[in-house]
């Protein structure tokens, strides 16, 4: 997949979408990124420690919406589950051999609380274009979820309440414990820890065009890191809803302080939402 190394302000970096890929080449950014899909297929990469860098283990079935969307039995990206048979997750995390798995807390093992289905249709946004913006999609299960006290929905946010920069929010997944795009060590179980989101003009001095404040939203990794390879398609809780959902990082080191992880509001894509799982929008 494609790369480049941007300057911004005297910082160099690459940037690459949060889907953890073992080699990093599953999916074209276009020219000038790779995605980085926090341990979804080759894109997603297991982020060690849920996924993510640093944290730690998430409390066993505390979090019954979050969904580990697998490649032949490999992690690749994560999703939340907002109905029985629709999960949310990111556009960049599309791959036609999707397994999505549900009530998981170690994914190296087939738990008896774990519900498997194929993806019967792919709804990723009609302008996403495998770029950054509009990256979000909808996945219609094939089976719908059994829900118990293991598999639940999450509700999504009510209104634009605005969340309010520095406020902690808390993101998870299954992807790399380290940063880079390349093969690192990641975790079966869980991990959870908290970012801080910042104001838009942060965003926008480091990822410049890249980043563009009506549909994105951006934090700051915590002291011991945060989101990194095959956590692209979890969510950024705030207040207990999904605010954000995995959108893309500084793939040479992503739990570095100085660039924020950027993430696609949720709230903008609430109309959107709807009428996909309405049965309104074809494709």
């Amino acid at each position: 997949m494609g790369e480049s190394v941007n300057d911004f302000g005297g910082l160099s970096f690459k940037m690459c979408l949060i889907s953890q890929c073992s080699s990093c080449t599953a999916i074209m950014m276009h020219v000038y990124c790779t995605v980085f899909a926090l341990h979804l297929f080759s894109w997603v990469a297991d982020a060690t420690g849920s996924s993510i860098v640093g944290g730690k283990v998430a409390k066993p079935h505390s979090k019954p919406y979050m969904a580990s969307l697998q490649v032949q039995g490999v992690h690749k990206c994560g999703g939340i589950l907002i109905r029985e048979d629709f999960v949310l997750t990111a556009a960049h995390c599309k791959h036609p051999e999707t397994t999505v798995i549900l009530g998981a807390h170690n994914i190296g093992m087939h738990e008896k609380s774990q519900q498997r289905s194929p993806v019967a249709k792919f709804h990723p946004h009609s302008k996403f274009d495998g770029n950054f913006s509009y990256d979000i999609m909808l996945l219609k299960l094939k089976r719908k979820a059994k829900l118990n006290r293991y598999v639940k929905v999450i509700g999504l946010p009510k209104k634009d309440g605005k969340i309010p920069a520095n406020r902690r929010c808390t993101v998870a997944g299954w992807g790399q414990t380290v940063g880079g795009c390349k093969e690192a060590p990641s975790s079966d179980l869980l991990k959870e820890t908290t970012e801080k989101i910042q104001f838009n003009f942060e965003c926008k001095n480091i990822w410049q065009y890249y980043f563009q404040s009506d549909h994105m939203t951006c934090t700051r990794p915590e002291k011991n890191g945060g989101v990194c390879l095959g956590d692209s398609g979890g969510p950024l809780i705030c207040n207990t809803k999904p605010q954000g959902i995995t959108a893309f990082v500084n793939k040479e080191d992503c739990s570095n302080r100085r660039i924020p992880h950027v993430f696609t509001k949720v709230h903008p894509f609430l109309p959107w939402i709807k009428e996909v799982m309405e049965g309104n929008v074809l494709a």
